[in-house]
C-alpha cells in the first residue's frame, strides 16, 4: 500500500508558527519519500501568488519560499478554489503548477488508501 500524506494549512501571516509547521511537515514528508499534497486554504491562499512566500519570515525556521519550491517539484499544491474565489486570486494569477480545486478534490484525496490526512 502506497503512503501518502494530504496537508492543508488555513493559516499563513496571521499565525505564522502553525503556517510554518504546515510547510514544514509537507517539505519533510516529501524528502523522506512520501507521496505529498499541500492545500493552501484560508489565508495560506495568498502564497500561491509570486513572491508572496518570500516575504514571509518567522525565526528560526526554513524559508517558506524553498519549501514551496521543494514541493512544487516533488509534490502536490493546490489553492482552495472557493479561498482564491474569496481573495480574486485567479488561474493566471498563481504560480506555474500550482492548482486550483474544491473540498471534492480534498476530499478524495484524503480518502485514498494508505492516506493520511493534517489540517494546520
Amino acid at each position: 500500500m502506497a503512503r501518502s500524506l494530504v496537508v492543508k494549512t488555513t493559516a499563513g501571516a496571521d499565525a505564522p508558527e502553525r503556517c510554518s509547521q504546515a510547510f514544514t511537515v509537507a517539505a519533510t514528508a516529501l524528502a523522506g519519500g512520501v507521496a505529498t499534497s499541500l492545500w493552501l486554504t484560508g489565508e495560506s491562499a495568498w502564497f500561491a501568488l509570486p513572491g508572496r512566500a518570500a516575504q514571509f519570515e518567522l525565526p528560526h525556521a526554513a524559508p517558506l519560499a524553498d519549501l514551496l519550491e521543494a514541493l512544487l517539484a516533488g509534490g502536490t499544491v493546490t489553492l482552495c478554489t472557493q479561498c482564491a474565489a474569496r481573495r480574486d486570486i485567479g488561474p493566471d494569477d498563481v504560480i506555474p503548477g500550482i492548482r486550483i480545486a474544491g473540498a471534492a478534490v480534498f476530499v478524495e484525496e484524503s480518502l485514498q488508501e494508505g492516506a493520511q490526512a493534517l489540517v494546520y
